[in-house]
């Protein structure tokens, strides 16, 4: 019995004990509570989402080799809202998750990123890629993020990239900004300030809205010359540091040049531009500054291009056939009455009037581009990979382009050179152009 009455008051006090235990855990849970409920640090990250945006055009991925370029909503393909175009080195490839910041509110969950190299990597490691990504339900997106796994608790870490072209009612009614965007794709160490006003104004005589280029360096005459031409809006200079991050082939072809990327990430930027331009530029023309995409049977780009709209609906792609002049198809050239500046760096497109025809029984002949951005998915250099409409290639005769580029074999069979002075054309209003453009940038020089 005394056994008994000694086990009950055990009893008793034990449960006691427990009783008073519970009451301080629920009373004062921050100071006992060790297991932390997601939901609520979820919930206390997000008020500080994004902490770190980047604002730089290259971004590397944390705990990875990759690069980050910039993050577009792109809702065409099925089951993805988001597309970030990217750098991968191609060995390295892993699964990503994506992160979003919804208007201020960490997303509750990850989602699986698809990634999509492009077709065309010439060989390089590294090489343009794209990731999809699809945005969780109730979730107005802001911002996106990379993870290497699927932890969202390690989100203020992160590096966020804002999504670019937002849809909303009123973007979709309101009349594009520009009709025609070029996109020059790569810069690097060039100082040709009179080739550029040169192409510049003749783009703008053709119609072209907008040029944007992609500048890893330039001289300092053509910085000042496209310093102005920013400030007053027809050039969108974006810097494109690649030399900081990579090693980039002044080559198209690893085998044969080397580096770690192709030529300074010029199909990263062709990409990047294409979205870029995508809610605001009717058409776009990927090209290099030494080509102009030139009409033979028309004043300018617009009719052209309205007509061959009209007569090919669904196309999104047109090819435009690319024809080399230049400067010195013979051993010696005679000067003609064409305008001299003197002191400006560079050479005079309109001494390039001499066209190699080629031989189309034996040769590629390479393309360049128009495209209507929103019915272009993924492009290359001379073809477009991934499209959601038609493509069709211009006649020469129609259009074509003059490309003059810096060197060039001297002799060329006479047969194969042809005078071509389409340029001459627009002189009596390029001439005075360029001039006015040297003289506001300070460099032209008195006579």
């Amino acid at each position: 019995m005394d056994e008994w009455k000694k086990l009950r008051g055990k009893f008793i006090f034990l449960s006691i004990v427990i009783f008073i235990l519970m009451v301080v855990i629920v009373t004062f849970p921050a100071k006992y509570r060790t297991i932390p409920k997601p939901i609520r640090n979820l919930r206390q990250v997000s008020k500080s989402c994004p902490q770190q945006i980047t604002h730089q055009t290259i971004t590397p991925l944390k705990n990875t080799k990759h690069l980050l370029v910039s993050a577009y909503m792109d809702q065409r393909v099925k089951d993805f809202d988001v597309r970030i175009i990217s750098i991968f080195r191609r060995d390295s490839i892993q699964p990503l998750h994506c992160l979003f910041c919804c208007a201020g509110q960490l997303s509750h969950t990850t989602t699986q990123a698809k990634i999509k190299e492009l077709a065309d990597n010439f060989g390089f490691p590294f090489a343009t890629t794209n990731v999809l990504c699809q945005i969780p339900q109730n979730c107005s997106a802001t911002h996106v993020s990379l993870l290497t796994q699927p932890d969202s608790v390690k989100a203020p870490a992160q590096i966020w990239l804002p999504i670019r072209n937002q849809k909303t009612s009123e973007k979709e009614e309101k009349k594009m900004q520009f009709d025609f965007t070029v996109c020059i794709s790569n810069l690097f160490e060039f100082n040709n300030a009179l080739q550029y006003a040169q192409t510049l104004e003749m783009y703008r005589l053709l119609g072209v809205d907008r040029v944007v280029i992609y500048n890893t360096s330039c001289g300092p005459d053509l910085d000042r010359l496209l310093q102005s031409y920013s400030q007053e809006g027809f050039v969108e200079m974006v810097p494109w540091p690649i030399n900081q991050h990579l090693n980039p082939s002044r080559g198209w072809l690893f085998s044969q040049y080397g580096g770690d990327v192709h030529y300074f990430g010029q199909l990263a930027t062709l990409n990047e531009c294409i979205y870029r331009s995508m809610d605001r530029s009717r058409y776009v023309l990927l090209h290099d500054i030494d080509e102009i995409i030139m009409p033979y049977q028309h004043d300018s780009l617009t009719p052209l291009m309205d007509m061959l709209q009209q007569q090919h609906p669904k196309a999104g792609v047109f090819l435009v056939e690319n024809h080399i002049y230049p400067k010195k198809p013979f051993e010696k050239s005679e000067k003609g009455p064409l305008p001299k500046w003197r002191g400006v760096p560079g050479f005079n497109i309109l001494e390039h009037i001499y066209k190699w025809e080629p031989d189309r029984t034996s040769e590629y002949h390479p393309y360049k581009l128009i495209v209507q951005p929103r019915m272009v998915e993924q492009t290359s250099v001379h073809l477009v990979l991934e499209k959601f409409g038609e493509q069709f290639k211009i006649p020469p005769e129609l259009c074509h382009i003059i490309h003059s580029p810096l060197s060039t074999p001297m002799v060329q069979p006479l047969e194969r050179i042809q005078v071509d002075t389409r340029l001459w054309d627009f002189s009596h209003k390029l001439i005075p152009n360029v001039n006015s453009v040297l003289r506001r940038a300070g460099l032209l020089q008195p006579r």
